[in-house]
């Protein structure tokens, strides 16, 4: 099979040698954005389950079915291109799903959710994301990557009035660890923190109560009334804050993945892994952003391994999906929080180096960045979405105004 260049990245594409470009430093990415990603959206599909009058069972399945899908998916797609495609749940549509699936029938919802992931794959099938992630300036997608991490990044100094004991030590030792040993930086920070928590007695696990997942089949039943509320807001918000702004990271990171392709697979998985409770399976985006960054590897054409850990993480995850959705909800959130932010530092330095690059764009750029570091959200779309448009409409204005005036 012929060899691949991706923006100046080579990438031999099925020729790899996955054992040979195994890192502790790629692992430990692909492990710090399991313990990101996990924790936020697991803890919204568990109160949407509870809000709807779901037991136990079906909300361990729910996650565990999504864990299982997007992390087999994710892992398979990574080892067999050398590219690193991660996938993940949809955050705004499970936060979307905590008041909508309320009063709905549930085999009606998983109707709705298997609509929404046949509307992926169908987009998907025809070829249509190709065409619009070409029309993005690199410099608009390093922009919008730099705005969706802003705040991860402040978040590190926002937290410190919160647990400033832990972190501080998290601080230190990620400043000693850039200085010795930088590739295992965020390696040995996960390590410490958690046992300084621990120390600290800030998890309490003595709720837990690991129980394998029980995978429950429900039977899709189609509604108009389901499809309206709850099947096309999943698939717009699926495609409008997830897929796309996922997509234009691994843009921004040098890859070139291929767009339609990857997005169809993530609607055969959504298709499959819907009548077990899976509300929809899309490209990762904040995950997607540690598992592509400096810290993951030096060599991008190794940072495959992040995601290939990120996507096997899930798969053990799915198995005790519901006990484990517990222990995340133990962690201290200002652990989370300093964690991810100490790990996209480099990712956020780089969005911003590559967005300011080129002066003729430079204004674009920087409105995409405002707009999306904002987190403000309009028809339950977010901001990665509306970052991305502004600056692809100041984009084009100013491109129209130096044409007019070479003209």
């Amino acid at each position: 099979m012929s060899d691949t260049t991706q923006a100046g990245i080579h990438i031999p594409s099925g020729t790899h040698h996955a054992r040979r470009d195994i890192s502790a430093s790629a692992i430990a990415a692909g492990l710090v954005a399991v313990l990101v990603s996990f924790g936020g959206t697991a803890v919204l599909m568990v109160q949407a389950g509870h809000a709807a009058g779901l037991d136990a069972a079906r909300i361990g399945s729910w996650i565990g079915s999504l864990s299982l899908a997007f992390g087999f998916g994710g892992a398979f797609y990574s080892l067999r291109t050398g590219l690193p495609i991660v996938m993940a749940w949809s955050t705004p549509g499970a936060a979307l799903l905590v008041t909508a699936l309320v009063g709905v029938p549930f085999n009606e919802a998983i109707g709705a959710y298997v609509l929404a992931a046949a509307l992926t794959l169908i987009c998907g099938l025809f070829g249509w994301i190709d065409p619009i992630l070409r029309r993005i300036p690199g410099e608009i997608a390093a922009a919008m990557l730099a705005g969706v991490l802003l705040n991860f990044g402040m978040g590190i100094f926002s937290n410190i009035g919160k647990q400033p004991v832990l972190v501080l030590v998290m601080c230190a030792t990620y400043l000693l660890c850039r200085r010795w040993a930088p590739r295992y930086a965020v390696l040995v920070v996960m390590v410490v923190a958690i046992g300084l928590a621990f120390a600290l007695d800030l998890i309490q696990l003595n709720l837990l109560n690991w129980q394998l997942t029980e995978f429950v089949w429900t039977t899709p039943v189609f509604s108009a009334q389901a499809a309206v509320s709850l099947g096309i807001p999943l698939f717009v918000v699926a495609m409008a804050s997830q897929n796309l702004p996922g997509l234009a990271i691994l843009q921004a990171a040098g890859y070139r993945p291929p767009a339609s392709r990857v997005v169809a697979a993530t609607g055969l998985l959504g298709l499959l892994a819907a009548p077990f409770g899976a509300h929809s399976v899309t490209m990762g985006a904040i995950s997607a952003a540690i598992c592509t960054g400096p810290e993951a590897h030096p060599d991008p054409s190794k940072r495959y391994i992040a995601a290939a850990t990120y996507g096997l993480g899930y798969v053990g995850l799915s198995v005790v999906a519901g006990a484990v959705a517990v222990f995340f909800q133990a962690l201290p959130a200002a652990l989370l929080a300093a964690l991810a932010g100490l790990a996209l530092l480099g990712t956020i330095m780089g969005g911003m180096a590559a967005a300011m690059v080129n002066p003729q764009r430079r204004e674009a750029a920087l409105i995409t960045l405002l707009a999306t570091a904002s987190g403000f959200s309009f028809w339950g779309i977010g901001s990665a979405f509306w970052g991305l448009a502004a600056g692809l409409l100041a984009h084009t204005a100013f491109e129209y105004k130096r044409a007019r005036s070479v003209a």
